[in-house]
């Protein structure tokens, strides 16, 4: 496939290697002529694929192409030339976009499943957890406050899908008994995106009322002052 993309005018050897942060490289060498590929991360869907490719050129800023390739017969192969005709990087942003919507997607629902968590350890137990590390996986031996098995050892330490999940607890106001006051306590629950515009852009904000917030906040904490999401 190589020989594509180099036109060596005499033998010469291809040799791969892979750098210090996990690229891999392409050597094309011959005795008078040496040159590197340094392929990026592959994007599949289905049977097309594209590899985002960078050639360095001595005293220019690097040469930046993107490839793509089509899966028959079980086998890769370039896409042909009229294929070649599609607009590759398009596509590799659509398919991004479609990542992070999907990524976002899976953060909400987590947000949610950490929402009903609460609701239902607030009925059995009567009061709210000091953390979500109590929500996770029970002992063999049963559920207790200490372990409720309400929700995924993941989830439980705030961490899921590309997202960190924090939660803070309002207390009751007024002077109530201590009982009371513990039932009335409500929550707030905050999810950011790990890595901004690689695992998410949006954050979310999600209380004891039900109601989803969330706003492209540039990787930062989503507040009860953002935007609503969903049905008013």
């Amino acid at each position: 496939m190589m020989k594509r993309f180099v036109l060596l005018e005499e033998p010469g050897r291809v040799l791969l290697s892979t750098s210090g942060n996990g690229q891999k490289i392409v050597r094309c060498e011959s005795p008078s002529f040496t040159t590197e590929m340094r392929l990026g991360e592959t994007r599949v869907r289905e049977n097309l694929a594209y590899v985002p490719m960078e050639i360095p050129i001595a005293g220019e800023d690097p040469h930046k192409i993107t490839f793509g390739l089509v899966r028959e017969g079980g086998n890769w192969k370039l896409l042909s030339v009229g294929l070649l005709l599609l607009d590759v990087p398009a596509m590799a942003k659509q398919w991004e976009q479609a990542d992070l919507d999907a990524s976002e997607n899976a953060a909400i629902a987590d947000l949610r499943s950490v929402a009903l968590a609460l609701d239902t350890y607030l009925r059995a137990y009567g009061k709210l957890p000091d953390t979500l590390a109590v929500l996770g996986p029970a002992p063999p031996n049963g559920v207790s406050p200490e372990a409720a098995g309400l929700l995924d050892a993941d989830l439980a330490a705030g961490s899921k899908d590309g997202y960190t999940i924090r939660y803070s607890i309002k207390p009751a106001a007024g002077s109530l008994p201590q009982e009371e006051a513990d039932k009335a306590e409500t929550f707030s629950l905050s999810s950011s995106p790990k890595e901004y515009g690689k695992t998410g852009r949006r954050s979310f904000f999600l209380d004891s009322s039900g109601i989803l917030r969330g706003a492209d906040k540039q990787g930062g904490v989503a507040t009860s002052t953002d935007s609503r999401i969903g049905p008013s």
